[in-house]
């Protein structure tokens, strides 16, 4: 998703983004589009339009970083991260057994939604939990290079029953980018799964490549856009709906 539209997830050079004229974060290829994503989007908006005016380009939303809430702790820069594949990197356990999980799950609902398909190890092609599919995506994730040095065969273990265990992070049920958003706390926290899970598939959701606005996202974060400028799109009339 990370280049993408958010609601139709087309991307560049089909479709021309432009970011959310309110929080500047969140980015869509046409107002229609933006429209379709208010009832979600309009959530999170506000909290991230007075978070990015009180801190310094780069800076974290929150001080313990991204997300402010889901998670022991969090991060600053996560799109660096991403971009260097270290995101999962000094975290709890517990949280990189659930950002597992939940890239995991959320990837499992775009597939359906976006490509109107359904891995068959699935919830979506009738399985009776994520916890084969799960399997299979962790193999993916290992051979990608993308996990904590701590990582080994017994802490998968221990992964795989958390899935099961968990409250949220539940491989027993469906999850979508509105109870990620409202779960996190963060607009941006899907495109954060969607990055890790196409670091892991090799391709974002809908067959996307999401390295370019990985790369502005990136900049931003270090305060390095330089020249660089964003279109946005003018939300102001939606505000009524709130």
């Amino acid at each position: 998703m990370a280049s993408a539209c958010t609601t139709c997830n087309k991307s560049p050079p089909e479709v021309q983004l432009k970011l959310c004229g309110k929080c500047s974060k969140t980015p869509y290829c046409s107002r229609d589009c933006q429209k379709a994503d208010w009832k979600v989007h309009k959530k999170s908006c506000a909290k991230q339009a007075n978070g990015a005016s009180s801190s310094p380009a780069g800076a974290a939303s929150d001080s313990n970083g991204s997300p402010p809430k889901g998670l022991e702790g969090g991060v600053a820069k996560p799109f660096t991260r991403l971009d260097n594949g270290t995101w999962l990197h000094g975290r709890s356990e517990k949280d990189v057994f659930g950002l597992l999980i939940d890239a995991y799950r959320l990837r499992m609902d775009d597939m359906h939604k976006m490509e109107g398909r359904a891995d068959a190890d699935s919830l979506y092609g009738g399985a009776k939990d994520g916890s084969q599919g799960f399997n299979w995506f962790l193999d993916r994730v290992e051979r990608a290079g993308l996990l904590p040095s701590w990582w080994n065969a017994q802490k998968r273990e221990e992964c795989e029953k958390f899935g099961l265990t968990s409250n949220w992070h539940d491989l027993r049920r469906k999850v979508a980018k509105a109870d990620i958003i409202e779960h996190y706390g963060d607009g941006q926290f899907p495109m954060q799964l969607r990055m890790f899970g196409e670091a892991v598939y090799g391709t974002a959701p809908g067959g996307a490549n999401g390295s370019a606005m990985r790369q502005v996202l990136m900049a931003m974060e270090q305060g390095q856009t330089g020249g660089m400028t964003a279109s946005h799109l003018d939300i102001s009339s939606m505000f009524g709906g709130r």
